[in-house]
């Protein structure tokens, strides 16, 4: 898969591997790159989740990562969560799973959570949905990254969604 990337304010890069957003140029601030990339205007987004995700993007995997110079999926999403929403997750993604209220995949919301298995039957990635099916993540081979829920691989492996009950 090819990925698409845009310089944003801090000079890092917005990062996709959406297969819709091959072949797009994003040319504008920050938030109106992340407003294109996701279809929507940019009053439909919560800037500090942005702002946030600008601050990791790009920010390589590391098995039990909490820091810029490496990160796992349930450390970013813990993080994130404690950050923009001032509420704490459960550290492993499993356990994360464990505190949703589920939603079907067409009722998700910015800030919801999906899960997914790649290593079988149980959760083992953690995701935070943004809009129309593409979600910020920390890939294993290409960091904080956005990606499609839609998308081949994606699609294959994605097991629940929904919102945290606090």
């Amino acid at each position: 898969m090819n990925k698409k990337t845009t310089t944003n304010r801090r000079g890092n890069a917005v990062l996709t591997d959406a297969s819709e957003a091959r072949n797009t140029t994003y040319t504008k601030k920050s938030l109106d790159n992340y407003a294109n990339l996701l279809h929507v205007g940019t009053r439909e987004l919560n800037p500090s989740l942005y702002s946030f995700i600008d601050e990791w993007m790009g920010i390589p995997h590391r098995l039990g990562g909490t820091t810029k110079s490496g990160v796992d999926c349930s450390g970013f999403v813990g993080m994130l969560y404690r950050s923009v929403y001032k509420e704490d997750l459960p550290r492993s993604s499993r356990d994360m799973d464990a505190v949703i209220k589920e939603k079907s995949a067409s009722k998700l919301k910015e800030g919801d959570l999906v899960f997914f298995s790649f290593g079988g039957r149980s959760i083992d990635h953690v995701g935070v949905y943004l809009h129309n099916n593409k979600f910020v993540h920390v890939s294993t081979k290409k960091g904080v990254i956005i990606s499609d829920l839609t998308d081949s691989w994606y699609a294959k492996y994605f097991k629940n969604a929904g919102t945290p009950q606090s």
